[in-house]
């Protein structure tokens, strides 16, 4: 039944035996040079995904630096500790608020690159929160300037390991309130 059906749709004829030897090689030969075409493009997508992430994270870590300590900075009556910020020291910023208490934030960068802000009210537990990670502390890539009227900083945040490491500087400038 089934060969009558052949038959009539005349899919097979009489004396075709079927693809050569020369044509199966042909054919998978093509099929695996897609194949590696289409694995290498996968693979570079991926790369350029890891890559795109990292940037994003390190850009983000750093703007959200920046944000805080230009916050703070606005507010302090003063500056200190900036010289060797962020590399071994311990940015400070003091003010008074408007009913007389004593406020301090105080931004440190510890072992695992880190930024963290401990924030003192007079009379109350100091808060301890986690800014921003992977904040690079060389002295080339990320340092801070106060020349009594801006404080100038420069932070570098890096994302990612050995050959796909991606840094990611920004600069910020921040006008002392006192001195306005």
């Amino acid at each position: 039944m089934i060969t009558r059906i052949f038959r009539k749709l005349k899919l097979f004829r009489r004396g075709q035996a079927g693809f050569t030897l020369i044509e199966l090689a042909a054919t998978l030969a093509i099929c695996g040079i897609i194949a590696v075409g289409v694995t290498m493009a996968n693979a570079q997508v991926i790369r350029q995904t890891v890559r795109n992430n990292d940037y994003t994270t390190a850009n983000r870590q750093v703007l959200n630096a920046m944000r805080w300590i230009s916050r703070d900075a606005q507010m302090a009556q003063t500056i200190s500790n900036w010289e060797n910020f962020p590399a071994s020291g311990n940015l400070t910023f003091s003010w008074e608020t408007w009913d007389n208490l004593d406020v301090e934030a105080v931004y440190s960068v510890d072992a695992d690159f880190e930024l963290r802000r401990t924030f003192t009210v007079e009379g109350s537990p100091p808060q301890v929160n986690l800014i921003a990670q992977y904040v690079d502390i060389d002295p080339a890539l990320s340092y801070c300037n106060w020349d009594d009227e801006e404080l100038t900083l420069t932070l570098t945040g890096t994302v990612g390991e050995g050959t796909r490491v991606v840094n990611v500087t920004r600069l910020g400038t921040t006008a002392n309130r006192s001195k306005l």
